[in-house]
């Protein structure tokens, strides 16, 4: 679990995180973020994106479902970030509709899931979950799992 008590520090946690990650062989990375509103998610993700090269603006794809981003050969190994809001569905079968099937089926895919709950039986088994929790105004404790 880390502590972080500004916005910088939860931005490192972040970069830390996106740069430690390797793309798997047979499907796409798969990480779950888990919390209550408020609780980093959208940022957390901001940052990730930051730290792979994303240059455009990163907003939660809340009424979009998801968005992808072309990734710069960074040495990630990923060639797309795809960010998802499951938010706003009302069950699975809505993503699953959305072809969530061939993003998973792609390695070259980094995929990062807000309210991962909601869709938990599309997710991958063993996906990296991250938990986000509001502390106060300026502190969030993340737990890695």
């Amino acid at each position: 679990m880390k502590s972080t008590h500004n916005l910088a520090e939860f931005q490192q946690v972040g970069r830390d995180f996106a740069l430690g990650l390797t793309p798997l062989l047979d499907r796409a990375t798969v990480v779950g973020l888990y919390g209550d509103l408020g609780a980093g998610k959208t940022t957390f993700v901001q940052a990730v994106a930051k730290a792979l090269g994303v240059s455009e603006t990163v907003n939660s794809p809340t009424f979009l479902i998801f968005k992808r981003y072309q990734l710069p050969v960074t040495g990630s190994g990923y060639s797309s970030l795809v960010h998802i809001d499951a938010y706003r569905l009302k069950n699975s079968d809505e993503l699953r509709r959305l072809r969530f099937s061939e993003l998973l089926a792609d390695p070259a895919n980094l995929i990062l899931v807000e309210w991962a709950d909601r869709v938990a039986d599309l997710l991958p088994k063993h996906h990296h979950q991250l938990h986000f929790e509001f502390v106060d105004d300026t502190t969030r404790r993340i737990s890695f799992s």
